[in-house]
């Protein structure tokens, strides 16, 4: 026999046919994926009209800025880390020609810079059109607590969010009609909460992996079926979506360890660009000037976990939120 064998010719063939097509069916999978998430096509413009966002300083809120802008609107974009908001902002203008873009500090984890930035923008501003909720944080493997003592994810994805729209509602009541997106998460079908259970609304004391946040993207939801209850009769729609898993920043807070699979996963995410559409069809689609109180997710409606019509868990929850928020009778009430 000779110091080396001959390959099997056959086997290295059907080795290389295997990782062919495995590699083809990937390329395929992401394609498909591609071609069925939703895209909003509509030309409508929003000339004249004032949009406060929050979060607009990189992915899916920076997108959608950058969206809203093109269609000559007014776009306010709350955000926490002003560095980057003013360079997503000068990155919008650029690429838009509209001016009319403005960067407003906001930290939805801090009442009293809800309190602040809602003064501000009250003085500043003469109507309000289209409240989108886009900021969001997910601590998910780490616990902690907002400057008032509230669970931070719940702090900045549900509390905030309830109480900045109180105190501009008065606003959108002047401009209306007038639309609230909040964006949520298709995670809301897994969570655990439950606003009967002792703890559960500020659960300071609770951690599992991902599950607060899973828990706050319920919440979100809750509120918008309460809330598009309360506003109907002042012509004001609210509508809640689910973005599409997105590759964000958000997937940074994982650790080091599950970046290399993350990776992997991470190729069959949407962009940025793909992520908004659905938030910018809620919040622009001529076809939903009257539909409120629905979720929806690849551009159309969806059907959300029936737990979240939970009547009594929408009260418990908006009675609970305002407590929290410590709104007073000097407050908007809605």
């Amino acid at each position: 026999m000779a110091w080396y064998e001959i390959p099997n010719t056959n086997a290295m063939s059907i080795y290389f046919t295997i990782v062919f097509g495995i590699f083809t069916v990937i390329f395929v999978f992401r394609l498909w994926l591609k071609a069925t998430c939703g895209k909003f096509t509509s030309n409508v413009r929003m000339d004249g009209k004032t949009v406060l966002i929050t979060g607009g300083n990189s992915g899916i809120g920076k997108e959608t800025a950058k969206d809203l802008a093109k269609r000559g609107a007014r776009v306010i974009m709350a955000c926490r880390t002003m560095d980057t908001a003013n360079k997503a902002r000068d990155e919008i203008v650029k690429s838009t020609g509209n001016q009319n873009v403005v960067v407003m500090k906001l930290d939805l984890s801090s009442q009293q810079s809800i309190r602040d930035f809602s003064k501000e923008f009250l003085r500043c501003e003469t109507r309000l059109d289209l409240l989108i909720h886009n900021a969001g944080y997910a601590g998910v493997f780490k616990k902690a607590k907002s400057v008032d003592g509230i669970e931070l994810t719940m702090a900045t994805n549900h509390y905030g969010p309830f109480l900045l729209t109180h105190l501009v509602i008065n606003l959108m009541k002047k401009s209306s009609p007038a639309r609230i997106v909040v964006v949520s998460s298709k995670y809301h079908h897994v969570s655990t909460l439950k606003p009967t259970r002792e703890g559960d609304l500020n659960p300071i004391d609770f951690w599992l992996p991902g599950q607060l946040y899973n828990n706050s993207k319920f919440a979100n939801i809750l509120f918008t079926l309460e809330l598009a209850k309360r506003l109907k009769r002042f012509n004001i729609t609210v509508n809640c979506l689910h973005p599409g898993m997105t590759n964000s920043k958000i997937w940074r807070n994982y650790p080091i360890c599950l970046q290399i699979p993350l990776a992997i996963f991470k190729f069959f995410l949407k962009n940025s660009y793909e992520g908004c559409q659905t938030t910018l069809f809620v919040a622009l689609s001529p076809d939903l000037n009257f539909v409120s109180g629905r979720y929806f997710r690849n551009c159309r409606e969806s059907r959300p976990n029936a737990r979240v019509f939970n009547k009594q868990w929408q009260t418990i929850l908006w009675d609970e939120s305002r407590k929290l928020m410590k709104l007073t009778k000097q407050d908007p009430i809605i």
